[in-house]
């Protein structure tokens, strides 16, 4: 009998920078570890509302840095990041359609587009289900039955769980990735999410 491969939880939303190149960044990690990742989309806004935090007031320099580290980032990994014209978006409905494609086993494929259309061609459209609809119906998934689902109870409820199992085990913004009780936040911590998984390699 084979041992369990290890895991690696990754909380997730659209509005964050620092998710984009997380979801670049891991897929080498699990390539030579074995691992798999497990998606959990995280919520910021209702948590950003509950601490007064409001994205764009920060001081004017440390946005510019911030944008010019950014650009760093995408030229070292040589990926197409540019900063979107609207920012932030709502991002709801690509958390609970995550979860919709989830269904279908089209969660990650889902996520690695949108991320695409917001993070490197500027497509804000993709917080609303019209700018959704082509990203679905391209994976094969009829986008009325995907918003239905996407805007059904049980998918609203099953955002609000996530979020709040994330809040529980320690997780307070996004990217987190967390092996075992172990929780690393930022794009920056690949290396010791690496290690962590070899040190609990059966």
């Amino acid at each position: 009998m084979n041992p369990p491969r290890p895991q690696v939880d990754l909380y997730w939303d659209i509005g964050s920078t620092n998710t984009y190149f997380a979801l670049k960044l891991i897929d080498p990690v699990l390539a030579r570890t074995g691992a798999r990742l497990v998606l959990h989309p995280f919520n910021l806004g209702p948590i950003f509302r509950r601490n007064n935090y409001v994205v764009l007031e920060e001081p004017p320099a440390k946005l510019a840095n911030r944008k010019r580290d950014l650009a760093r980032w995408a030229s070292r990994y040589d990926l197409p990041f540019r900063f979107p014209t609207v920012f932030p978006i709502k991002s709801s409905r690509v958390l609970r359609g995550a979860l919709a494609m989830r269904r279908f086993d089209l969660e990650r494929a889902f996520i690695d587009r949108v991320f695409s259309a917001y993070w490197e061609h500027d497509d804000a459209s993709i917080a609303d289900y019209a700018g959704l609809r082509p990203i679905v119906n391209a994976l094969g998934v009829d986008p009325v039955e995907f918003e239905a689902l996407s805007e059904s109870a049980d998918i609203r409820q099953a955002l609000i769980d996530s979020t709040d199992r994330g809040l529980a085990r320690g997780v307070f913004g996004v990217p987190s990735l967390v092996v075992g009780d172990e929780i690393f936040w930022g794009k920056d911590r690949m290396e010791f999410v690496e290690d962590e998984l070899r040190r609990r390699a059966p």
